[in-house]
């Protein structure tokens, strides 16, 4: 586990860095970044929730963005991934008893350094499975956080052999009989050694290249294949937040930003989604792959212009 954070080729880390630990649920060690806002006017704090196997490092081009704009940043790694504790003995396994256990890390990040050491008003921009858990955590953080953009968040997966609704008994019966920490796929995913022609994350060869050094030259940063208990987690998560009392209830100003090239997660099921929850937006990206912020410029422009249009947004946002 590391407190602090690491440049790599062709990844230089943002300016004006503090850099920690602090303990989340059960007392795990928890890796975090505060990173001050470069331009003016000052205009609060965007909090980012990664996705999974998603470190802090991957961000740095973002960070500096946002810094750029005017905004702090803060950050930290989920349990069981990037620099934070891990939850297993083999390091790489990717697990997560339930997705309950980072709403309780939130709760301990907002109190230990959000609300102490950063500069309010707050927004939250959380990717994949980081947007599913703001979702999921968007009830305790009504009165935290002003405005939310989520990108591709984990609704529905693509590429499976049956509904999201008959994954999650089948994982959640494996897990009940003991099997949650067994890898859902077989072998180690090692980030550093995909190929650029079949990853399905990014059309950007130079960004993929760069993220895979990233692991090249820290691989304690790294993170293997799902295990039954992790799928079972997010896949609960999701039926969650689509229930119709949560689709209701939601109070916090929602952007959802879709990848129109995703194979990863389900575009379609983003769009219906958008129509359903309270107080939200859409936009599409047609032609992006679902890591959208680590995609081509011509993407990443169309993101940011929604982004820049939705942040900081007009006074209480009541709706």
């Amino acid at each position: 586990m590391a407190d602090q954070i690491f440049a790599s080729a062709g990844n230089p880390a943002p300016s004006d860095a503090s850099t920690g630990t602090f303990p989340g649920k059960g007392k795990v060690r928890l890796r975090y970044a505060r990173f001050a806002a470069t331009g003016r006017p000052l205009k609060g704090t965007v909090v980012i929730f990664p996705g999974r196997n998603e470190a802090i490092e991957k961000y740095f081009e973002t960070i500096g963005e946002l810094q750029g704009r005017g905004f702090a940043v803060a950050i930290f790694d989920w349990r069981g991934q990037g620099g934070s504790q891990r939850l297993t003995r083999n390091p790489r396994r990717g697990h997560v008893r339930s997705f309950q256990d980072h709403l309780a890390d939130i709760d301990a990040f907002v109190s230990e350094i959000l609300l102490p050491d950063c500069r309010a008003p707050f927004y939250l921009l959380g990717h994949s499975t980081g947007a599913l858990t703001a979702l999921l955590a968007a009830p305790r953080l009504t009165n935290r956080v002003r405005r939310m953009v989520l990108l591709a968040p984990l609704l529905t997966l693509e590429r499976i052999p049956v509904s999201m609704k008959t994954l999650r008994r089948v994982t959640g019966f494996l897990t009940r009989i003991g099997l949650g920490r067994v890898y859902l796929a077989r072998g180690l995913r090692k980030p550093q050694n995909q190929d650029f022609e079949t990853n399905i994350v990014t059309s950007d060869p130079e960004r993929f290249a760069r993220n895979q050094g990233i692991y090249a030259e820290h691989p304690d940063l790294a993170l293997g294949a799902t295990t039954v208990g992790w799928v079972h987690a997010a896949s609960a998560a999701s039926a969650r937040v689509q229930t119709r009392e949560f689709l209701r209830n939601n109070r916090i100003p929602t952007l959802l930003i879709a990848a129109g090239a995703d194979t990863l997660v389900s575009t379609p099921a983003i769009e219906a989604y958008a129509q359903q929850l309270r107080g939200a937006s859409l936009v599409t990206i047609d032609g992006a792959k679902h890591e959208i912020l680590q995609e081509k410029d011509r993407y990443r422009d169309q993101f940011w212009a929604a982004f820049d249009a939705f942040i900081p947004g007009e006074g209480g946002d009541d709706f």
